[in-house]
């Protein structure tokens, strides 16, 4: 029986895999993907504290933005004070709504990860060349600021077409984040050569688990140090990545912001692990020996 497959990656149990270690002979990698994202006002797309009303939905579209306005500047003297890496996801349109907010970070040294144009649009359900000027557009807008244009991407929405892959590689993008299906860093097969997918949590993150699920503040924190503590373990027999997703007006809210400053200060009390960010694991990654990780399949993927 075969079912419609997208041909990306084979079957590869982790068990199963040569074993490998991240620098330093760590076998834990952790990353903090924070996002920052810009929306238009009075339309499309855009996570809701509460049902929507009619446009302009001014709670909803402020409550946002309290996040580039007061929430990523707490995050920013949060992860200055224990000394932690971000992999900052940029909405590019950020770039001439908020440019000092996003200095901050670039002073930092932190890794700048394309996120489209803005949140208030998902790419997947554009055509071939529409998405292909999407990331194009937004990709210009990283380089010109940043000095050189960004490695990795994750969709706004985490939003792919069947081309997605296609259109980043051959765009120049290193690595995606979008694909959540595995705790280790997956070969994936385009047209124009293999694309790394680097894992970002579905779980470990704050929009599923505190928009959606209506988790509070401390099970959320919670739930951080567990999967924190439960992986350092699992790594013992494996590399694994464990990623973080924040969203500065969710965990920028003041109450929010302690319960993660107790989790992030836990993991950074830990000595046997590489705190990086999400570039740095598809570098090492690319410097492995080949057949390290199991190989992209040959693609076009052959008819079932």
């Amino acid at each position: 029986m075969h079912l419609p497959s997208h041909g990306r990656y084979d079957y590869s149990g982790l068990p199963r895999r040569p074993v490998y270690d991240w620098p330093n002979g760590r076998r834990l990698a952790v990353y903090l993907g924070l996002n920052l994202e810009h929306f238009a006002f009075g339309e499309g797309l855009g996570a809701e504290l509460g049902p929507g009303g009619p446009q302009p939905d001014v709670r909803n579209f402020s409550w946002r933005d309290y996040g580039n306005r007061v929430g990523a500047w707490r995050l920013l003297e949060l992860l200055d004070a224990l000394r932690l890496p971000a992999s900052v996801i940029v909405n590019a349109s950020l770039y001439g709504y908020c440019p000092e907010l996003l200095a901050a970070f670039r002073d930092r040294g932190d890794e700048m990860v394309g996120h489209g144009r803005t949140n208030s649009e998902r790419q997947g359900v554009l055509d071939e060349e529409e998405e292909r000027r999407l990331i194009v557009e937004s990709t210009a807008m990283l380089a010109r600021h940043e000095g050189r244009p960004p490695a990795g991407w994750l969709g706004p929405w985490i939003s792919q077409s069947r081309v997605t892959p296609d259109l980043l590689k051959e765009t120049g993008y290193r690595y995606m984040l979008d694909w959540a299906m595995d705790d280790q860093p997956v070969w994936t097969a385009t047209r124009a050569g293999p694309l790394l997918a680097v894992p970002y949590p579905q779980e470990l993150n704050d929009i599923p688990a505190i928009v959606a699920r209506h988790m509070g503040a401390e099970a959320f924190a919670d739930m951080i140090v567990d999967n924190f503590d439960e992986m350092r373990e699992q790594a013992a027999t494996a590399p694994l990545v464990m990623g973080i997703a924040l969203h500065a007006y969710i965990v920028g809210q003041p109450y929010r912001l302690r319960h993660l400053r107790r989790a992030l200060a836990h993991i950074a009390a830990a000595g046997d692990i590489w705190i990086t960010r999400a570039g740095a694991i598809a570098a090492h990654v690319d410097r492995l020996p080949r057949g390290t990780l199991p190989e992209a399949p040959p693609w076009p993927a052959p008819a079932s």
